[in-house]
């Protein structure tokens, strides 16, 4: 079955557009003994927690690695990059989450070995819509934090969810 194009620019959908090529180094997979995943350096994604809307939920593009389901904004960092600082510019590059709105409340890392993974958890601290700002997202929704595991989660992050969501749970709103 061939893929939708639209008439006037000869081009699929915008959430059906797959970026052309690595972008970066970090831009590949990685196979190990424990599977294979995205990024040559590892990845990060952020959590972002607004009080009074929810969690920030992207909507993955169906081209992607478990593609159509619900996870962070986030992806590869390049090569010597902090996991915050790369998931805060993964953020910024996917849903448009100004970084200086936001402050990090607590990191936590997935790690096979060969490859990790990093959830960077963070709070509004100044309110902003998302924006769907490149082709890795069909859709940005803030999602109550209780309707979370409702959604069709990338497996990743519904087995990392249930910690998280008592995580961000057991914060009190002091200074850390």
């Amino acid at each position: 079955m061939d893929s939708p194009v639209d008439p006037q620019t000869g081009k699929p959908p915008f959430e059906l557009r797959r970026p052309l090529g690595p972008r970066d180094p970090g831009d590949a997979w990685v196979e190990g003994d424990r599977g294979r995943f995205w990024g040559r350096f590892g990845s990060a994604g952020l959590l972002v927690h607004d009080p009074a809307k929810g969690i920030l939920l992207q909507h993955r593009a169906l081209w992607s690695d478990q593609g159509g389901t619900w996870g962070l904004p986030g992806g590869a960092l390049h090569q010597g990059e902090e996991p915050v600082h790369g998931a805060l510019r993964e953020a910024q590059e996917e849903a448009a989450v100004p970084p200086e709105n936001v402050r990090v409340l607590f990191t936590t890392v997935f790690d096979v070995g060969y490859w990790s993974y990093t959830t960077v958890a963070v709070e509004v601290v100044t309110a902003f819509e998302p924006e769907i700002s490149d082709p890795e997202s069909v859709e940005l929704q803030w999602v109550p934090m209780g309707s979370v595991g409702g959604k069709a989660l990338h497996p990743g992050f519904a087995a990392a969810w249930p910690g998280l969501r008592r995580r961000l749970s057991g914060l009190d709103d002091g200074p850390d």
